[in-house]
């Protein structure tokens, strides 16, 4: 990991043989403590002045898009049901994936964040009365990603998001032997699989059935009584029973049944099922970027900051941003900018490309790291980071 500034509360652990980033240059004669107020009082410039914005267009906006999506999917369905050849059936699958990443990622992270909690106008586009188009029980979300994983960004012991099931993401998770198999589960089957895997993750069966790879299993979750196990279970299960039976029966019956055909109930069984697999896997492709990578920082256990400086200091030195063009931002969900995501949760996020170069500024005033790249350049480091924590210590002891 590399440290944002020299601090005695950022400290730097760089690995044996490896090499970070350059260390900000000293662009004035202020101690860390002095920079850190100025930096987080010019962020929160920032975002004093776009939530103060904020109003009915941004409202229309999310509107407009959700009707978009919802006429994808009826385009999608339409040609899956339809369909007598691979071209329409191919058209049919994308416009369903279409429909499915943006309530995903654009409209339903979006909301979940409680963004438009407070915009006159919202209505059901509120974080409690949200239901997305996706297996992943939303109040269990809420909790893990809005608050354990926002507040704790990779502090390690409070982050969630640091050790995915069996996964280790991190040289502070201590190597075992099946992390060895990490990477082929990471791209053949967690990817493909994600939202199924994320509601796993949240409602906590992931720690119940694989621990998390930490000393400390279950973050503190100790109570693996039946009661709490039930629960988990029944959590998880509000979400992915009424969500695949809609997906994988009630429409391809609906098909099968129209045509009174087992072919056409096969045909959009499969279609289904590849627009789901086209989401997941680009949103794996979206999300594994976000907090991995060599020069991402990591933190000990019981890192605090001092200060909201420090805090968003903090944000963005464990963040990774990646740069694509518009459409492909909006099927990202705006998680292309995912330093101004973590700096503002609560702006949507158009706004956060539109603050994205002023914030890189900032950053550059006061010395703060900020990274950007290419997405495959981005994702092929967090990828080859992950491969390498699957087959060594990386030459640092985990804290």
């Amino acid at each position: 990991m590399t440290s944002l500034v020299p601090s005695p509360t950022l400290p730097a652990h760089p690995a044996k043989g490896r090499s970070g980033p350059a260390a900000p240059r000293e662009l004035s004669p202020l101690t860390h403590a002095e920079r850190m107020k100025s930096f987080g009082e010019a962020i929160d410039v920032i975002r004093i002045r776009a939530e103060a914005d904020l109003g009915a267009r941004d409202v229309t906006r999310l509107r407009r898009l959700n009707w978009f999506s919802r006429g994808m999917e009826v385009v999608g369905r339409t040609l899956l049901h339809f369909s007598l050849e691979p071209f329409t059936f191919l058209a049919g699958v994308g416009a369903l994936w279409i429909h499915k990443q943006l309530q995903t990622t654009e409209i339903g992270h979006t909301v979940l964040h409680g963004v438009y909690d407070d915009l006159e106008g919202a209505g059901r586009f509120t974080s409690k009365k949200f239901s997305w188009d996706a297996p992943i029980h939303e109040a269990s979300w809420r909790q893990g990603h809005n608050v354990d994983h926002h507040h704790f960004t990779n502090v390690t012991g409070k982050d969630p998001d640091m050790n995915f099931g069996p996964a280790r993401l991190t040289e502070r998770t201590p190597h075992k032997w099946f992390h060895h198999l990490q990477f082929p589960f990471l791209i053949a089957i967690l990817a493909p699989n994600f939202t199924f895997f994320v509601n796993l993750h949240f409602t906590g069966l992931n720690d119940l059935y694989f621990g998390n790879g930490r000393a400390d299993e279950h973050y503190g979750k100790t109570d693996r009584s039946w009661k709490a196990i039930r629960a988990a279970h029944l959590t998880a299960l509000r979400k992915f029973v009424p969500y695949y039976l809609k997906n994988y029966l009630f429409f391809p019956a609906l098909a099968g049944l129209m045509f009174w055909n087992i072919w056409m109930f096969g045909k959009v069984l499969l279609g289904n099922w590849m627009a789901e697999t086209l989401r997941d896997i680009y949103s794996a492709a979206t999300i594994y970027c976000g907090h991995t990578g060599e020069d991402v920082a990591d933190f000990p256990e019981g890192t605090r900051a001092k200060g909201k400086g420090e805090w968003y200091a903090m944000q963005v030195a464990a963040t990774n941003n990646f740069e694509v063009c518009l459409p492909l931002s909006i099927l990202c969900g705006g998680l292309d900018r995912q330093i101004e995501h973590h700096l503002f949760p609560k702006l949507p996020p158009d706004r956060l490309r539109k603050i994205a170069p002023e914030v890189r500024a900032v950053c550059a005033a006061h010395g703060v790291p900020y990274r950007t790249d290419t997405w495959w350049r981005t994702l092929k480091k967090a990828l080859a980071h992950m491969r390498n924590l699957s087959v060594c210590e990386l030459g640092r002891a985990a804290v």
